[in-house]
């Protein structure tokens, strides 16, 4: 009953506030169309992202998990015209339809999909000397979570905002016992958190169409 009404609740919001949206609706579909698992963010989730970046100014933007492209499309159009995307992707199926995605929402020249292990990719941009981030949304397997904070860290600035999705792993994030390894890579991300005097972080549940999940939100300082 509760998943029902949190459902209920999120269309509710995602009807008022974000509507029909052609491009988006033809992204989930593509998506669908070639058999990729349905674990984009919910609508409501991806304008947060978008409202994120937009509130932050950023100019480039990073993403760690692609999949369809369906939140690498609220990224991107929080960007300017001459801003940056990087979304990195391990899966070449998934990594070809957020291409065509991202082409077909108008963001070809903008935005693009790197294919490979996203550490590996990271430590690339990182001895390739890439200009850093102004926000960076994590959102892909969970027990590498502590080392794409570590990476993105790196590529960051002062005042570069991160955001990783699915921390709460249904309430298993708060035991202590847990040898579920998405779990433990949860905990670990918020240890390192915890010790890193550049960065202030906070952990928020949610509910809605995608289940009891929630994010982290973590601002770099100095």
């Amino acid at each position: 009953m509760a998943q029902q009404q949190w459902t209920a609740v999120d269309t509710y919001f995602s009807d008022v506030l974000i509507g029909d949206d052609p491009v988006l609706a033809a992204a989930l579909a593509a998506a669908d169309a070639a058999g990729l698992p349905q674990i984009a963010v919910a609508p409501n989730q991806g304008k947060l992202l978008h409202l994120l970046a937009l509130t932050q100014g950023a100019r480039r933007v990073l993403e760690v998990g692609t999949l369809g492209g369906y939140s690498a499309i609220w990224l991107a159009r929080a960007l300017p015209a001459d801003g940056r995307l990087i979304t990195l992707e391990i899966d070449p199926t998934h990594a070809e339809v957020a291409a065509a995605n991202l082409k077909h929402a108008g963001f070809a020249e903008l935005a693009e999909v790197r294919l490979g292990r996203a550490a590996e990719t990271l430590a690339q941009l990182v001895a390739d000397g890439t200009e850093p981030f102004d926000f960076v949304f994590i959102d892909a397997d969970k027990p590498s979570n502590p080392v794409y904070f570590e990476w993105a860290l790196k590529l960051s600035r002062p005042g570069t905002v991160i955001v990783v999705d699915n921390v709460v792993r249904g309430g298993a994030v708060a035991d202590a016992g847990s040898t579920d390894p998405g779990v433990l890579g949860v905990r670990r991300l918020h240890e390192l958190l915890a010790a890193e005097p550049r960065v202030s972080a906070t952990s928020v549940q949610t509910v809605g169409v995608k289940g009891y999940d929630g994010f982290t939100l973590i601002r770099v300082g100095s």
